[in-house]
């Protein structure tokens, strides 16, 4: 399966000449979920703001379907099919749910109903203002806006900032079923590490800017004393 996103020796900051991830390698096939991890400041934001073409990348390469990113040129990538899911989630809390998702409506693109199928607690709040949604709610509705995009490639930062842990075990299985039906390609942001991993295909770990792990979900899932281990930085990093 031809690749939908690729990372090769990318280096990402925000300071030219001074990068906070170094020769970080990424390959995404449609419909795949990797999980991005890493203790506090290894640089997965980062990552993703420089995917989505907010932060230019400092170095290496970025291509979609095979044809180049342009270097920090947001409005570029979004067009290319590259969405971000902030962690403040930057929605319109003066605005309607509804609204929030007919803004983000493209052209022929797809109704606001059928974003609703995956998150049928926001069909009952359509005429709402987003502001007055509770945590989860608003989560759901973010990325509903992303999905209204149509992305190729989804990334998603922090789906669990300030949720509680039952809320984020029934958002995570959502974006496993967008990756399945829609083919999207996901990254995915996640402190709770055990939930991330039972959705994702694939787990990518950020140490100190530079990728210390990169395995199945699965395998990860089950030995969990890996990931321990290269949190601490006690694993060599991946050849390559």
């Amino acid at each position: 399966m031809n690749a939908v996103l690729e990372c090769a020796g990318l280096d990402a900051g925000y300071l030219p000449g001074q990068p906070v991830v170094r020769g970080f390698d990424l390959t995404l096939a449609p419909g795949e979920v990797t999980a991005l991890l890493g203790p506090n400041g290894a640089g997965k934001t980062t990552v993703l703001l420089t995917v989505a073409g907010l932060v230019p990348a400092l170095g290496g390469q970025l291509t979609i379907d095979g044809k180049p990113l342009g270097k920090g040129k947001a409005r570029a990538a979004a067009k290319q099919g590259l969405v971000l899911v902030p962690d403040d989630r930057s929605l319109f809390t003066g605005l309607t749910v509804r609204q929030n998702l007919s803004l983000c409506r493209r052209r022929g693109g797809i109704a606001v109903e059928q974003v609703l199928e995956y998150f049928p607690a926001l069909a009952k709040r359509l005429k709402l203002e987003a502001g007055k949604l509770s945590g989860g709610e608003q989560q759901m509705l973010a990325v509903a806006r992303a999905l209204m995009l149509q992305p190729r490639v989804l990334l998603i930062d922090e789906l669990s900032m300030g949720l509680a842990p039952v809320v984020v075990e029934e958002l995570l299985p959502i974006v496993r079923r967008v990756a399945t039906e829609t083919s999207a390609a996901v990254v995915l942001v996640e402190q709770h590490v055990g939930l991330a991993l039972e959705v994702a295909d694939h787990a990518v770990v950020l140490v100190h800017g530079e990728i210390v792990l990169a395995r199945p979900a699965s395998g990860l899932a089950a030995d969990p004393s890996i990931l321990e281990r290269a949190y601490l930085g006690e694993l060599p990093a991946p050849a390559g």
